[in-house]
């Protein structure tokens, strides 16, 4: 089975966060997949923190390198359809490639994000809740 991953999710299991051990055992069997855009997201999440000081260098290259071993296969969306769901739910590009990306595989959505899980459900997307 497909399973779309958001920034946050993979965030939450490269930092460490307590929803880490949810998120592994609810993706287990399954194949990742996601937009073109995740590794730009999580490299400019890391840059954020690094601008931040909330961690250091040394941290996000680690970070980065577990990233790197996540298994994620991208899918290329359309980008008048993500302009669409943009302007329809009034969000940025970003989630609405998340967003795209689930309706063209009709695949489920791993998200930490109160706001995407929200917009996701509103057009029919199945969320799996951690």
């Amino acid at each position: 089975m497909e399973l779309v991953v958001d920034t946050s999710a993979l965030l939450a299991v490269i930092v460490g966060e307590s929803e880490r051990d949810r998120i592994i055992e609810m993706a287990a069997g399954c194949s990742l997949i996601g937009p073109a855009s995740i590794p730009w997201e999580v490299g400019n999440a890391f840059s954020a923190m690094l601008k931040k000081k909330m961690i250091e260098i040394d941290t996000a290259l680690k970070g980065m390198a577990v990233f790197e071993g996540i298994r994620i296969r991208y899918v290329n969306t359309d980008f008048t359809r993500v302009l669409r769901i943009s302007a329809e739910n009034k969000i940025y590009a970003y989630d609405a490639y998340v967003l795209e990306c689930a309706l063209q595989r009709n695949a489920p959505i791993l998200t930490l994000d109160r706001r995407l899980r929200n917009t996701a459900a509103s057009i029919g997307i199945v969320v799996w809740e951690i």
